[in-house]
């Protein structure tokens, strides 16, 4: 009997996989479940229970205890698929003779993984990191994460609360005392009991321990890459996310409910705050990088362009498997399509288009790489 092929998703930052049914990778892993066996990618699909803005080495060595889990149970190859700041994750683990804080062994999981997938990760950071770490800091980081949350949870934010949370980001300044309170209070009331004390619980994990997030920043990335070398051997790809630049396009594609609208406005906010890379921090593109960003996207896109969280030639890491107009959620199935089963719901109207099919096209890429990594 063939040995299994596992897959492992990582979250990234702000990754509530630990909340029960707040599936960070719901919709991947559904669709992975469905596309694996056909292409003889038959194994669990896990996802892995990470600390939300802890290190990069601490996540690393989360990842490393739950892969060593999952070959203890049972014994077979292993497929990485990071999302954001998860990527990073699994790079750092796959760094040879890389030393993590734990007591699995790293050499181990890392020889059993046979290909490794970044998704919209800030290989060369993000400058929206060096923002919050400066503008307004734990609580708004705090406040951003519980606004995720509660839009993918329950379909929308209150209108209220949009409309500020969007005003208090634009113009970049500390807020009046308690209104960020205020705000977290606002949508903290909108869970149960139950659901309420175990986000205040992950919500304090962010609070407390926020040491990834220094580490996101295009300068500490350049420190990262020169000792985060890639594994020989192992296949490396990437899937790449745009979002439509601020204008009437966007605006449109967002949709002209006032809810659209104003989410689309907070959107706008990130947007502006992803963009200001500094400069000189191009990545070298290898000619089939360059192809495949053309293809997608008729050209190489510009430093600014982003996906309202990092970069978008931030994202470039080895082949470009997949390359699409879409926001940073958007990939995970985070867009608007209410209908489904089980329904989409988006964190932003971001204006992307991104839909049902489009999805189904990125992870069937993706399947595809994990079942032949060197085709």
């Amino acid at each position: 009997m063939a040995r299994p092929h596992h897959i492992v998703l990582v979250p990234g930052f702000f990754g509530f996989a630990n909340l029960g049914d707040l599936t960070y990778f719901g919709h991947v892993r559904d669709l992975l479940r469905q596309r694996g066996p056909p292409l003889g990618v038959e194994g669990e699909v896990e996802v892995v229970l990470t600390e939300p803005t802890a290190s990069l080495t601490r996540r690393a060595a989360i990842l490393c205890e739950t892969i060593s889990r999952l070959l203890d149970r049972a014994p077979g190859r292993v497929s990485l698929i990071g999302h954001s700041s998860g990527g990073l994750d699994a790079r750092l683990l796959c760094t040879p003779g890389v030393t993590l804080p734990t007591g699995a062994d790293p050499e181990r999981c890392a020889r059993a993984v046979r290909s490794l997938v970044t998704v919209s990760t800030p290989h060369h950071g993000t400058p929206l990191a060096q923002t919050f770490s400066s503008l307004l800091g734990q609580q708004m980081l705090r406040l951003l994460s519980l606004t995720t949350i509660h839009a993918l949870r329950t379909g929308r934010l209150p209108l209220s609360a949009v409309l500020r949370l969007a005003r208090l980001l634009r113009f970049g300044k500390a807020p009046p005392s308690g209104v960020l309170d205020q705000l977290y209070k606002q949508l903290l009331a909108d869970f149960s009991g139950e659901r309420r004390r175990a986000l205040e619980a992950f919500l304090a994990d962010v609070r407390s321990d926020q040491g990834l997030l220094g580490q996101l920043t295009p300068a500490a990335m350049e420190m990262f890459n020169a000792s985060a070398e890639d594994r020989p051997e192992l296949p490396y790809g990437c899937v790449v996310t745009q979002a439509r630049p601020p204008g009437v396009k966007s605006l449109l594609g967002a949709g002209l409910s006032p809810y659209a609208q104003a989410t689309h406005a907070l959107f706008l906010a990130l947007y502006r705050f992803s963009s200001g890379m500094p400069s000189g921090w191009l990545p070298r593109l290898t000619e089939e990088q360059v192809d495949g960003l053309h293809r997608a996207y008729g050209r190489v896109p510009p430093p600014a362009a982003n996906d309202g969280i990092v970069p978008t030639l931030s994202q470039v890491r080895g082949r470009v498997l997949h390359a699409a107009w879409a926001d940073h959620h958007d990939v995970l199935g985070h867009f608007h399509d209410p209908t489904h089963v089980p329904p989409h719901f988006d964190w932003v109207a971001s204006g992307s288009g991104f839909d049902r099919a489009r999805f189904e096209a990125l992870w069937g890429d993706v399947a595809g790489f994990l079942a032949d990594p060197r085709a």
